[in-house]
């Protein structure tokens, strides 16, 4: 039950630029540019000077085209 417990709360956790770029397989200075273009609007949340992302929100961004290439 705990090994479950565990592995919930990871996926759960907030993720950084870095893990949210390799999670999405793109580099970091693209993440920064999705977070930076007002027509892209990726959904990410400031934390003090940092960046922060729910993989379940990402998810549903890129899902609806968010990420698309070309898109504006």
């Amino acid at each position: 039950m705990e090994c479950q417990l565990g592995s919930r709360l990871l996926e759960d956790r907030w993720l950084s630029v870095k893990e949210i770029a390799k999670y999405l397989d793109v580099r970091t200075e693209t993440v920064y540019r999705w977070l930076g273009s007002e027509d892209k609007s990726m959904p990410g949340h400031k934390v003090g000077r940092h960046w922060k992302f729910k993989k379940d929100e990402v998810d549903q961004w890129v899902k609806a085209g968010g990420a698309a290439e070309g898109v504006k």
